[in-house]
């Protein structure tokens, strides 16, 4: 197995950083694509009119159907009324041949009153053919061929007062019926309509008959076509009609229901009688798919410049993608607009997997796209359409996920996150109700609340439940993994607290001051700090060969050709990758423990032999390696012989202290043992000074008090 391992870091898309991240991005486009397919993809239905639907079928968008716009539209402009001009001059002038008429008649009798006041002696009256004579010569010729004379002796035979009420009663019937306008077709309807009014009168029936004529002279057409105006209403109306939407999502057929022509031509509107149509919607898929694959691909480059992006990390990447949107897909089959299912979706178990195993930024970002997708996977399959509350629910609860893992110092913190996630998920539920217009139920709010808090506990459970199997399945070390190797109850920390005390204090401050070189420099601290419990586990072989352990011994070394002290102690790291392989601590801890000593030489015995024999080779007085590969392996040799160094000081004073460190960086340097790490200078200088300010808050300077015979000396 191990032979294959190899063998595959040898190929290319193991070594060429670019062609991972491009494979596995081409792998979740292609998952993506098929398992949003159905949200944006148009069944069509092979259907031929007056058939029964063997389904209900529903709109898949949202479309106007012009031709039923269209006959609604003419519909409405065929229901406008002509629009008529009424002419009040017209009217005026029929009611003035009427009080010309009364008006003359009065005038007559006024004249002959006057006449007869003024004669001493009676004239001869005047014959009623006389005065119609006379009444047709100073009235209007209209009126004088309208009204024969004996028509006109009745009204001059009539006394004042019946004409009075006749002339008020039908030039009022006249301005009623005319200011409501009379066209050609209403002018006998209109006569008619005055005459009614005169018949129920108290008049004679001689007077009636003569106003009858009256009405019938009096009254003409005064209302007149207003082609403009009514062009005008025509299109008003036209524009208050609304135009015929088919929403989506809206029943077309049901099942067993006839295909009539209406349904027939509905269905053709929409594209499900036409493959052509469903190219569209594809093109439009595979454009989000493209974004979100490009973004994907950016998040995994900037990630790799911070931490390295290797095949574990990438496999995770895909398998909590996988996972996420799967489970959106699943909860979406179940979804419906009375059960919102998304509610119960643990989309936060992503989010905190991500941030765990990767890191923050990385998490953030893929949030972000879940929540996209999630946006069209909760979309009831209905193309064109985004359902925008489950993604900004889903965005939220993912947020939330990120922003409560803050401090994960062990897995409870996991569960307290979910606490903070149950908060978000319920207020976030309450912001949908209140800013519905629909009126929502107690139940209602309970029901979706408990699904929010239900989906916080599965997040929180799936997260603990998963991070094992990513851990130790694909083995990536995470901080959970880190914290755990980091517990002094550990069965090789404790091999090494009991078998080689020295050691484990010399581990214990190497940790810390690699923990604080490593943030200094934008390395990863805590593995340098667990790393280096571990890096001297080789030590607990031969514990007393080592200085740090020869409390109150005799020095075996002295016993002990230079050679063979040298093999003893160029052994250590080796011993420890051993004994760290086989108790299946994380390659990284078990590269840095096998590399902190890089190709160092051990110039102590080296020098030793070189005084006994000058052909001794160097190269047996050297480490076998490798040199240290990352940053934090660099870091931790630095400090290991930072440490040993500062610790062989009398008196360690800040000006010794930063000497001493600055004379080894710059001798590893020299001699090449930092040659493979990704350490710039500038990177350097700030691991320099946080070994030099950590030794400094270390070895202090203290009060010196004096001693009790210092003080009896005084006295």
């Amino acid at each position: 197995m191990k032979h294959y391992w190899k063998r595959f870091k040898q190929l290319p898309v193991y070594q060429n950083k670019w062609l991972k991240i491009s494979l596995a991005v081409l792998l979740l486009c292609i998952f993506f694509f098929f398992i949003t397919l159905s949200n944006v993809y148009t069944e069509t239905y092979n259907i031929e009119r007056f058939n029964e639907a063997k389904e209900t079928i529903r709109s898949p968008l949202s479309i106007e159907n012009k031709k039923e716009t269209e006959r609604e539209r003419r519909e409405a402009i065929q229901a406008v009324e002509d629009r008529y001009e009424i002419s009040s001059e017209i009217t005026q002038e029929r009611a003035g041949y009427v009080n010309e008429l009364f008006e003359a008649i009065d005038k007559l009798e006024e004249e002959e009153k006057a006449s007869k006041a003024s004669d001493k002696e009676d004239p001869p009256a005047a014959t009623d053919t006389e005065k119609a004579q006379k009444l047709q010569q100073i009235i209007s010729p209209k009126l004088s061929e309208a009204l024969d004379r004996e028509e006109l002796v009745a009204l001059i035979n009539a006394s004042s007062e019946k004409r009075s009420l006749a002339k008020e009663l039908l030039t009022t019937s006249i301005y009623e019926v005319m200011n409501d306008g009379v066209t050609t077709e209403t002018v006998e309807n209109a006569v008619k309509s005055v005459n009614e009014k005169l018949e129920y009168s108290s008049l004679s029936d001689d007077m009636k008959e003569v106003l009858y004529i009256l009405s019938d002279f009096a009254i003409v057409e005064n209302s007149f076509y207003d082609a403009e105006k009514t062009v005008e209403a025509q299109k008003h109306a036209s524009n208050n009609v609304e135009p015929v939407m088919i929403r989506a999502g809206e029943i077309i057929v049901t099942e067993g229901q006839t295909i009539t022509n209406e349904i027939y031509e509905q269905l053709k509107l929409v594209g499900l009688l036409n493959d052509d149509r469903n190219v569209y919607p594809l093109i439009g898929l595979i454009l989000l798919i493209f974004l979100i694959g490009g973004i994907i691909a950016y998040e995994m480059h900037i990630h790799s410049k911070k931490r390295e992006l290797d095949v574990r990390k990438i496999a995770s990447i895909i398998l909590i993608s996988v996972l996420m949107v799967s489970l959106m897909k699943v909860a979406s089959v179940f979804t419906d607009s009375v059960n919102q299912l998304f509610f119960l979706v643990p989309a936060a178990t992503g989010a905190m997997l991500l941030k765990i195993l990767l890191d923050e930024r990385l998490a953030l970002a893929m949030s972000i796209l879940y929540s996209i997708l999630a946006s069209l996977i909760f979309n009831a399959e209905i193309p064109g359409s985004l359902n925008m509350e489950a993604g900004v629910y889903l965005l939220f609860s993912q947020l939330a996920g990120i922003i409560f893992l803050a401090s994960l110092k062990d897995r409870i913190a996991i569960l307290k996150a979910g606490i903070g996630i149950t908060l978000v998920h319920i207020l976030t539920v309450l912001l949908f109700l209140f800013l519905s217009f629909e009126k929502y139920a107690i139940a209602d709010i309970f029901t979706f609340s408990g699904y929010g808090i239900v989906a916080a506990f599965l997040s929180s459970v799936l997260t603990i439940g998963l991070l094992p199997f990513f851990e130790t399945g694909l083995g990536i070390l995470s901080d959970t993994k880190l914290l755990t190797l980091s517990n002094p109850n550990h069965p090789l920390l404790r091999k090494i607290l009991i078998e080689a005390p020295g050691t484990y204090h010399h581990s214990v401050m190497v940790a810390n001051l690699s923990e604080t070189a490593c943030e200094a420099a934008g390395a990863n601290g805590l593995l340098a700090r667990v790393a280096a419990y571990y890096h001297d586990l080789g030590k607990t072989e031969q514990p007393h060969y080592f200085i740090e352990n020869q409390m109150g011994i005799t020095n075996p070394h002295d016993m002990l050709q230079p050679k063979q002290s040298a093999e003893i102690i160029i052994n250590h790291p080796y011993a420890g990758a051993h004994l760290l392989r086989k108790h299946r601590l994380p390659k990284e801890i078990v590269d840095i423990a096998e590399q902190h000593h890089g190709k160092s030489l051990l110039q102590f015995f080296y020098h030793k032999a070189k005084e006994q024999n000058k052909q001794v080779k160097e190269s047996d007085y050297r480490y076998p390696g490798p040199l240290p590969q990352t940053k934090e392996a660099a870091i931790v040799c630095v400090c290991d012989s930072v440490e040993a160094a500062v610790r062989s000081l009398k008196e360690p004073t800040n000006e010794k202290i930063e000497d001493i460190v600055t004379s080894i960086i710059h001798h590893k340097l020299m001699d090449g043992q930092l040659n493979d790490a990704p350490l710039t200078f500038k990177e350097l200088e700030k691991i320099r000074k946080a070994i030099c300010e950590t030794l400094n808050g270390i070895f202090h300077s203290r009060i010196q008090y004096p001693t009790d015979q210092e003080v009896k000396e005084a006295n």
